[in-house]
């Protein structure tokens, strides 16, 4: 995938190879099994007595009784004050046929919009049931498919089988990679236009992009504005000296993923990268090494160049993903391979991806010492610096987690990103706001999603611990805490996941997920995953 990747943003053999794996009979990853989790949709759902974030920013307030008819909150109405009786014949009243929840005590939050979710693939090895399943034990109930890797029919085909929710799976968007199915290079304007047109036609709501000769992105900038689709961009380095995050942006560019491309518009003293002469792009451990010394060479903040550069983006409405949590085996490796949840959750064919190899994308890991981590660091506290200040001046900032990549896994990495942008400056309140309600508005679908609101659809996760006070009650995994009677537990843990106003069992979804894992590692023979 590293080779395909350069491929892809010089325009070359990869478009061969992803118009013969689109036009495959057997597709790479297998599709998800039909839907035999979930209880619903009701006529009437009622949670009560629950403590409501809203998503937008505003504060919690609870207790609430949240309303919902035919998949749509109807009414949040107050339960009573706090800690106090409440008085039942002012509650609202269960329609027949409905249902009902007591979840004193617990909380509702919007469910969590991924906007960076790659569902799985051949290398990897992970069945798009183990994918959607860790996503939806996550609370996850949007992604964003940033390329549709296994490919565009596959994909629009999952995206409808959820949309009707036939499979057990999050909302699925269809992001497509420039240039897919495509035999040979663009070398004209018109032909990325004509290209652009067939995608749409294909299902796709919007495209990713690598980079590309200036006069052919552009134009493909312009048909997908005049095609009502979205976009996206990872500017990489093998083209990031003609086209950067401000030159997309100028063209309409929705958002942009990661990094790249961001301190390159910031330079000040130098137009490239700082490369040592022995660089190689295609050689991934030259790649992130100076990647986690880009942010150094950028205009501090405060500079006329930093000024600049931010006030154009904020002029021009545009949202960052930054994905931080994709990089975090960068600063610290040891930590990042230990991490709670491999050992049950994580599959021997991803484990054995994730490890150090020069032939797989993001296993760059030959020799990683404490310099690049010490670079690495740096970078984060530069970069988080950059994505706070945007945010506190107005900008989106939204949550995407690259997950099934150097060490990082489906809903579990999510949840990292969370408290990553906590990390970076952002309350509480507002990494939620950015993991729901933002990444809803990217997605032009913020009048269904992204909220609890009146009027829109039942997308919710359902928690018996406070997320506000500690992020980490979402991990699958839970929180490690001490009891009165000093006996050590875990707490925590999605309780429901809501999709379509069809409740699933959070905890039974992960435990699936954890049988997978386990039936695997008895088929290979294997009790735990190898450590290097």
């Amino acid at each position: 995938m590293r080779v395909q990747l350069a491929l892809w943003v010089i325009g070359l053999a990869l478009a061969a190879a992803s118009s013969a794996r689109a036009e495959s009979d057997k597709p790479d990853v297998a599709p998800a099994p039909p839907r035999a989790e979930g209880e619903g949709p009701y006529s009437q759902l009622i949670l009560r007595g629950v403590t409501v974030i809203p998503g937008t920013g505003s504060p919690a307030i609870g207790p609430m009784d949240l309303v919902i008819e035919d998949n749509r909150i109807a009414r949040i109405e107050s339960a009573g004050a706090p800690g106090a009786p409440s008085a039942a014949e002012q509650r609202p009243k269960l329609r027949e046929g409905g249902r009902e929840l007591d979840l004193t005590g617990h909380y509702v939050m919007p469910g969590i919009i991924d906007l960076h979710g790659h569902i799985g693939g051949k290398e990897q090895g992970t069945p798009a049931e183990y994918v959607y399943k860790l996503w939806l034990g996550h609370g996850i109930t949007s992604i964003r498919d940033p390329g549709c890797g296994n490919g565009i029919d596959w994909c629009v085909s999952e995206q409808g089988r959820s949309a009707k929710n036939q499979i057990t799976a999050p909302r699925i968007f269809p992001y497509v990679f420039f240039a897919q199915g495509r035999k040979e290079p663009f070398t004209k304007p018109e032909q990325a236009r004509q290209w652009v047109r067939e995608m749409k036609a294909k299902g796709a709501v919007g495209v990713k992009c690598f980079g590309y000769r200036p006069d052919i992105l552009e134009a493909a900038f312009d048909e997908m504005a005049k095609q009502g689709m979205g976009s996206a961009c990872h500017h990489a380095q093998l083209d990031v000296s003609r086209v950067n995050v401000l030159t997309t942006a100028r063209w309409g560019l929705g958002t942009m993923e990661h990094w790249y491309g961001l301190p390159e518009a910031l330079f000040d003293d130098r137009t490239v990268q700082d490369y040592p002469a022995a660089y190689n792009y295609a050689n991934e451990a030259d790649r992130f090494g100076q990647a986690g010394r880009l942010w150094a060479q950028a205009a501090p903040p405060g500079s006329d160049r930093y000024e600049a550069v931010i006030s154009e983006l904020l002029a021009l409405d545009f949202t960052i993903d930054p994905t931080f949590g994709i990089y975090l085996a960068s600063r610290d490796l040891m930590r990042a391979r230990r991490a709670d949840w491999h050992d049950e959750y994580t599959l021997p064919s991803l484990w054995g991806f994730y490890t150090p190899n020069r032939e797989h994308h993001g296993s760059f890991f030959f020799d990683w010492g404490t310099e690049d981590e010490v670079a690495w660091r740096d970078n984060y506290r530069r970069w988080m610096a950059f994505v706070n200040d945007y945010k506190n001046r107005g900008g989106r900032v939204t949550v995407g987690s690259d997950s099934g990549f150097i060490y990082q896994l489906y809903g579990f990495g999510t949840i990292q990103e969370l408290e990553l942008l906590r990390e970076a400056g952002f309350h509480p309140l507002e990494v939620l706001r950015s993991a729901t309600l933002n990444g809803a508005e990217v997605l032009h679908a913020d009048d269904r999603i992204g909220s609890i609101e009146p009027g829109k659809l039942a997308d919710l996760v359902v928690l018996a611990e406070n997320p506000l006070a500690n992020l980490k009650v979402l991990y699958g995994t839970g929180h490690i805490r001490l009891d009165d009677n000093n006996v050590l537990g875990r707490v925590g843990g999605v309780r429901y996941t809501i999709k379509d106003g069809i409740v699933y069992d959070a905890k039974a979804l992960l435990a699936d997920v954890r049988a997978m894992v386990a039936a695997e590692k008895s088929r290979l023979g294997i009790e735990q995953l190898a450590q290097p």
